[in-house]
């Protein structure tokens, strides 16, 4: 089932996808349109996937991806709610049915948690969190914000894609965090590695930064780094530059985690950074003794499964998985060198 997608430095680390269990089959459109209108889910926003149904909601399919035992399907988010400080939910930054699964993962916590809950977001580099607060809070318009962000060159992503989420924030009056290294600080790391930063650059990393020993992750880093980035850079630069840029992510979750007791995060990132818990889930864990972290690692499927694919064992707490709409990317690209 599982197709992990080469990486490189330039890419997002983010994969396939996942979805939501009702025991409807996600080719079921009239359901699934049922269900989203059912559970407040809005609908596809016109223009981002032409060869998806203006109505398609992402399904409901979670599997234990420890043990491979079929999920109850919304009230898994609300076990991981209860249980979990943190909710890791990954993405594949194009799919809109992996946001709007996100999303419903967002609501669930708020249900459940209520108002203390933040946000915290790969699309957004650190350096912007006083824009993003202006944004959350209501002070500046969406359009305001897409500027002073420069949501276009700093993501690339189509906005709308991620809007419901920011809208829900800014109506249930959550907070929000920007997780990300500026891109300039990663790709340096990626040529001179970490004892050739600046100290410029040093500034943006967290404290007792951990290059990866993860033996899982740093196969799957070394596969992305075959073939032409092996003659751009050196293995353990890339996997320092992929490691920083984990360990930043996860420490600024932790270190708001820590600064805020009673609140839960709600962590929205390629799922490469929560495959086999070594990136964020690990990082926050570390940082954050006292935190429980639930991670979900989002599948594209046609269909849920009959049965829990194998292959898909490990990959994080729980495989979600989610109709993807239009062409498949290899890669998804974002422009990490200045």
């Amino acid at each position: 089932m599982i197709k992990t997608p080469l990486l490189t430095l330039l890419a997002s680390l983010a994969f396939s996808q996942g979805a939501f269990a009702l025991g409807v089959s996600f080719d079921r459109q009239g359901d699934l349109a049922a269900f989203a209108r059912s559970s407040g889910i809005p609908p596809a926003v016109p223009g981002l996937s032409p060869s998806a149904p203006a109505d398609t909601a992402p399904g409901f399919c979670v599997f234990n991806a420890n043990n491979g035992a079929a999920m109850a399907g919304r009230e898994v988010l609300k076990t991981a709610a209860q249980e979990n400080n943190v909710l890791c939910v990954g993405e594949s930054h194009d799919q809109l049915n992996d946001h709007l699964a996100q999303l419903e993962a967002l609501k669930v916590l708020n249900e459940v948690r209520g108002s203390n809950v933040v946000v915290g977001f790969e699309m957004l580099n650190m350096t912007l969190q006083p824009v993003l607060d202006e944004y959350a809070s209501g002070k500046i318009t969406e359009a305001e914000f897409l500027k002073k962000a420069g949501w276009q060159k700093e993501w690339g992503f189509d906005f709308n894609l991620y809007k419901p989420l920011f809208d829900f924030i800014r109506e249930k009056k959550l907070g929000a965090l920007a997780l990300n290294l500026p891109k300039k600080v990663v790709s340096n790391i990626a040529k001179l590695g970490l004892d050739g930063l600046s100290q410029e650059d040093r500034k943006y990393l967290p404290a007792d930064l951990q290059v990866t020993a993860n033996a899982q992750y740093i196969a799957y880093i070394r596969e992305s780094f075959q073939g032409h980035m092996a003659d751009m850079f050196k293995f353990e630069n890339y996997l320092a530059a992929m490691s920083a840029w984990n360990e930043t992510m996860g420490a600024r979750m932790a270190d708001f985690i820590n600064a805020n007791p009673g609140y839960s995060g709600l962590v929205v990132a390629g799922s490469g950074h929560v495959i086999f818990n070594a990136g964020i889930p690990a990082s926050i864990q570390a940082r954050a003794p006292g935190a429980k972290v639930a991670s979900f690692f989002m599948q594209g499927s046609e269909a849920c499964p009959s049965t829990f694919p194998e292959a898909d064992l490990g990959l994080a707490d729980y495989a979600w998985y989610v109709r993807h709409t239009g062409p498949e990317k290899k890669f998804q690209f974002i422009p990490l060198l200045p």
